[in-house]
């Protein structure tokens, strides 16, 4: 909205045409745009692709805010907001490494392990996002509720699809696996899943145990073998210590003063 007394430097036809093309979004900047422009004497070329590349931005944004929540990424795990200053223990090269996001070109996997509350799932998301704004396919879900899915699909005939889209993600993240015991159902599709995955697509996995601890967590050992041998000779190890990062966010306890 123009200030009392200032001309608004966009017309009322302009502001029709850009809503006509779907362009209404360019109106939250155009204005400083304009008094950029005039200020900078830009050619009109330039200005052009300076508005042009504002409203590409603010696409690419939304488009990957809308992936990302598709995918079950959680907005607030980002790069950005990852606590550096938190007194954790972890290989920052390879962090570092993984970030880049090469090891989906081999495809290799990560493995995330450590104790409750380091910051395991944070990272992982983290990881989520930026291959979301590389335009790869991403989908995360806690293990549990995963193999859940799984059980509940078989019930309408759906599991062969829903496999098919697990299996051919690019980016699959699975948090908190082995957290509670796998049965003979959750085992198999498990096991069905990093096969049909190993060295085709890259795989994430946050988890409390160490993998020789997982096999004890699987109702069948040789398909839980199998399984765990492929995800471990193709995946990044990345252990987390440190103190729980809740904790940390632990509200503080403030003695108050008796005034009677």
């Amino acid at each position: 909205m123009a200030k009392a007394g200032v001309a608004d430097p966009v017309s009322v036809d302009l502001k029709a045409l850009l809503r006509a093309l779907k362009l209404g979004k360019l109106l939250d900047t155009l204005p400083e745009r304009i008094t950029l422009a005039k200020q900078q004497h830009l050619p009109h070329a330039d200005f052009l692709e300076l508005v042009l590349a504002d409203e590409v931005t603010r696409r690419d944004t939304n488009s990957a805010t809308l992936r990302a929540r598709a995918a079950g990424l959680d907005p607030g795990m980002r790069l950005d907001t990852w606590d550096t200053t938190a007194a954790l223990r972890y290989d920052q090269q390879l962090w570092a490494e993984l970030t880049t996001l090469r090891f989906l070109d081999g495809p290799h996997g990560a493995l995330l392990l450590g104790p409750v509350g380091v910051g395991k799932t944070h990272l992982a998301t983290a990881l989520g996002h930026i291959a979301i704004r590389r335009r790869h396919s991403v989908h995360m879900a806690r293990a549990d509720k995963l193999f859940k899915r799984l059980k509940a699909a078989r019930l309408d005939n759906s599991v062969e699809a829903e496999m098919r889209r697990l299996a051919h993600v690019q980016l699959l993240i699975l948090d908190d696996f082995a957290l509670q015991p796998l049965d003979a159902t959750e085992t198999t599709d498990f096991y069905e899943l990093i096969v049909e995955r190993h060295r085709k697509k890259a795989t994430i996995i946050t988890s409390n145990r160490e993998p020789s601890e997982w096999l004890a967590m699987m109702a069948d050992p040789l398909l839980a073998q199998s399984a765990v041998d492929r995800l471990v000779s193709t995946a990044h190890e990345l252990i987390i210590e440190g103190d729980s990062y809740r904790r940390r966010q632990k509200p503080s306890n403030h003695t108050k003063t008796d005034t009677n």
